[in-house]
């Protein structure tokens, strides 16, 4: 089932994931001089337009209103800053609100949470805590939640449609289907991501770059698999690819972590296609790496490759070839 990269003797990022163009500072070329410098400036230092606070010291007390508040078809950044605190609302940015920040006070300390999911009648679509459409959505120092639980199966914290879209320094946390990179351009950077089956999905050009990827404990008889690539057409220039990442085992995972099949991945889709670069990867990786989706499903058509890993868990010699 493992691909091996062409050219894996090169160093080069851009040569091994050519779709997604080089790296520039350590973000995609996408990814403007200006955002850049607003994503690494501090939260005191940066120019927000709205303040979201549940204490009522801002402009509203929950996000949906100030996302309401945002302008449509925005040309220039707009931000939008969540003072810390829990809120318990599924937020929607639709295609008309471009070009929107949320800035929050840091990972733990602000949080959106929700709980729908596929088992109380809600599509695995809507389930999202926060989905996004509109393109240039950023988001920086945000803990993104579903906490519907492991029974409830397919939960998603964090739904991403925005064609270029960023999340720095922000976590993701659910069980099944935590980060649905639904499509388009986007790269995470300084995240952490935690959940179960299937947990980063989706079809989107996706680099998720010096992030935390953390299993949970499943439900008794279930596996996890940190990745499920949904590409459908050869000709697509989608992809997972996971790079300067470490691979590793939530608290509640460690201490029966050997009771629990873990795999780096399986293959939604015909043409799944995903990379593990440079990353460390835990010793609570199975020898075979990836996992079948259906029987011989796809195994012909699917791209997965390994590159320069470390770790007790990153050893191809018994991968599925």
């Amino acid at each position: 089932m493992l691909k091996k990269i062409p050219g894996a003797n090169k160093t080069r990022t851009s040569e091994v994931f050519p779709e997604y163009g080089s790296l520039r500072h350590g973000f995609p070329s996408w990814i403007s001089t200006k955002n850049r410098k607003l994503l690494q400036t501090s939260t005191n230092a940066t120019k927000y337009n709205l303040i979201v606070a549940q204490d009522g010291t801002g402009n509203f007390t929950n996000i949906n209103d100030a996302v309401a508040a945002a302008p449509n078809s925005s040309t220039t950044r707009f931000v939008i800053y969540i003072k810390a605190g829990a809120y318990f609302e599924n937020v929607e940015v639709v295609s008309k609100k471009t070009n929107l920040m949320f800035l929050g006070d840091g990972i733990g300390k602000t949080w959106v949470k929700g709980n729908r999911n596929v088992v109380d009648g809600w599509t695995t679509f809507r389930s999202a805590t926060v989905a996004v459409v509109g393109s240039g959505f950023i988001a920086k120092g945000i803990s993104f939640e579903n906490y519907a639980g492991p029974e409830k199966h397919q939960a998603v914290a964090l739904r991403s449609g925005s064609d270029l879209s960023v999340f720095y320094q922000c976590s993701f946390i659910g069980y099944q289907d935590t980060l649905y990179v639904h499509s388009l351009r986007q790269f995470y950077r300084e995240c952490d991501i935690y959940g179960t089956v299937d947990f980063i999905f989706g079809n989107a050009a996706v680099v998720i770059q010096m992030c935390n990827l953390y299993a949970r404990k499943p439900n008794q008889n279930q596996k996890n698999m940190f990745t499920a690539q949904g590409r459908e057409d050869p000709n697509q220039n989608t992809g997972i690819s996971i790079l300067n990442c470490k691979v590793t085992a939530a608290a509640d995972l460690i201490p029966v972590k050997s009771s629990f099949k873990n795999y780096l991945g399986r293959p939604w889709k015909e043409y799944s296609r995903t990379v593990f670069m440079k990353s460390y990867i835990d010793d609570l990786v199975d020898p075979a790496g990836w996992l079948e989706w259906d029987g011989d499903f796809a195994l012909s058509t699917l791209y997965y490759g390994e590159y320069m890993n470390r770790g007790p868990g990153s050893n191809t010699s018994a991968r599925e070839e």
